[in-house]
């Protein structure tokens, strides 16, 4: 701010005092109108307010469905790894981001999909359809592991109800 660019206190008009007699140009109801709501002290109506009429957002249809926030686990389909993998071969977070298959692992991951498993193969730390996992039973030669990561809710105690009538 330079001194130039300073306003004169003479341009610069005070703010009009209202409520303070006949007199003052903005006495007894202060610019506000006689009666209503709006005229109170403390007066404050929500934006989304329309005057009694049913509000808009009642107005419209509720949306179909449910979007649950819980995290999926990343798919892989079991034909991109009969493709990607050969005999003998272990499949986990590693081999899968090292072959391209997967890109974030946080969730964990799950082998889907139509097709059938030939190849020996190893799985570990990743889950299975029902479908899939028989199939590596029935083979017998793959072994199958559970994710090490293993999510455990704990109920928060509640207490106990007497059974006594007081």
């Amino acid at each position: 701010m330079k001194l130039n660019e300073l306003k004169s206190i003479k341009n610069i008009k005070a703010s009009k005092r209202l409520g303070r007699g006949p007199a003052s140009g903005k006495g007894k109801t202060a610019g506000r109108g006689t009666k209503g709501q709006k005229s109170r002290s403390g007066y404050n109506i929500p934006r989304r307010f329309e005057g009694g009429q049913t509000p808009l957002i009642q107005r419209l249809a509720k949306v179909k469905g449910f979007n649950s926030i819980k995290e999926k686990p990343e798919i892989v389909h079991i034909v991109d790894i009969e493709k990607k993998f050969n005999d003998g071969d272990t499949v986990n977070f590693k081999t899968l981001v090292e072959n391209k298959l997967v890109k974030n692992t946080s969730n964990g991951i799950k082998i889907v999909g139509p097709g059938n498993l030939t190849k020996n193969i190893k799985f570990i730390d990743v889950k299975l359809t029902k479908k899939l996992h028989q199939q590596v039973i029935n083979l017998k030669s793959k072994t199958v592991e559970k994710p090490k990561k293993e999510i455990s809710i704990k109920k928060k105690a509640t207490p106990k109800k007497s059974t006594k009538k007081l």
